[in-house]
């Protein structure tokens, strides 16, 4: 009845021991892995946010860096031509320290302080806010040249891994790159931070904000960012456009009309009818998204879809 005692082992199982009983089966694979780690949680010998760490990281392996970018219509960049006054304007607005600087044949449209990304190809260099702060004290903050305190910049591929990026951030000492695409164009950035998030989440600053969402309800209608991407947009109204030739809201519109429309142009896609809110000569930037059925602009009772606080967030 009873069991062998030579069999028993009277001492008490050490974190090592468990380690080694948990990998006795030998995963051959990421999912087999993750499988057996998470059991391991279960059973409290690996804690919660070690697992969520170590599930980053394994998913990281298996990411590039197009899947996390910053897109190029949302970089803050410093054209080279901007007066001096004007660059110290944009960097003290911005969340941020540094800065694609892009050349003279990229300027269009970048005095307005925001990231329009309007052609941004050229970057020539990176500021870093704080070496301005030199200038500041020597009183030459007025006529400054930019070219002569940029940092050289680090080009990389949309489809460099992001284990891969890690290491070349770590080894380069470097905290951003730009992502160009396969004709050599800018299509994002990406920093450092955007990497360790991916592995152990959000980190936040006192200078970081609240993210006000790509879809906000606006009586029976919403009005839309053309930088949300198609999967929040599917979720959020219910609809199943395909993500595979254009990846954002605007794409979808732009694909839809064959060229770039106007302010208060109007296309039904779908259930959906969509108005163009803000466009300019290279993009769409805002749209009011309205239920087919329904009047554009209406604000009718039974449609919507979510007028009482439905919007998504970030």
């Amino acid at each position: 009845m009873s069991d062998d005692p030579s069999t028993i082992d009277p001492r008490p199982r050490s974190w090592i021991d468990k380690i080694a009983q948990v990998f006795s089966d030998e995963p051959t694979d990421t999912s087999s892995l993750l499988e057996l780690l998470r059991d391991a949680e279960q059973n409290r010998v690996l804690g919660s946010d070690a697992l969520a760490i170590i599930e980053g990281a394994l998913q990281v392996s298996d990411m590039r860096v197009r899947d996390i970018m910053i897109p190029r219509a949302k970089a803050v960049t410093v054209p080279v031509t901007l007066e001096p006054r004007r660059i110290i304007e944009r960097v003290a607005k911005a969340p941020h320290s540094r800065f694609p600087i892009v050349g003279e044949s990229s300027d269009a449209g970048g005095d307005d302080g925001g990231g329009s990304g309007n052609g941004v190809d050229n970057v020539i260099g990176i500021l870093l806010a704080k070496d301005l702060l030199p200038l500041m004290l020597d009183g030459t903050q007025d006529e400054f040249d930019v070219r002569r305190i940029m940092r050289p910049a680090a080009f990389v591929p949309e489809s460099k891994r992001l284990n891969v990026m890690l290491r070349e951030f770590r080894e380069g000492r470097r905290h951003m790159a730009i992502v160009i695409d396969e004709y050599g164009g800018m299509s994002g950035i990406i920093t450092i931070e955007d990497v360790l998030e991916r592995i152990v989440g959000d980190i936040e600053d006192e200078t970081d904000v609240k993210d006000k969402g790509y879809i906000t309800p606006s009586g029976g209608d919403h009005i839309v960012e053309a930088l949300t991407p198609i999967g929040d947009f599917n979720e959020h109204f219910g609809t199943r456009f395909s993500d595979e030739d254009c990846s954002t809201v605007g794409g979808l519109v732009l694909q839809r009309f064959g060229r770039i429309p106007g302010k208060g142009e109007a296309i039904d896609i779908g259930p959906l009818s969509i108005t163009v809110l803000n466009a300019d000569s290279r993009q769409v930037k805002q749209v009011r998204v309205t239920p087919a059925a329904l009047p554009r602009g209406s604000a009718g009772g039974g449609g919507g879809g979510g007028g009482s606080g439905g919007s998504s967030a970030a």
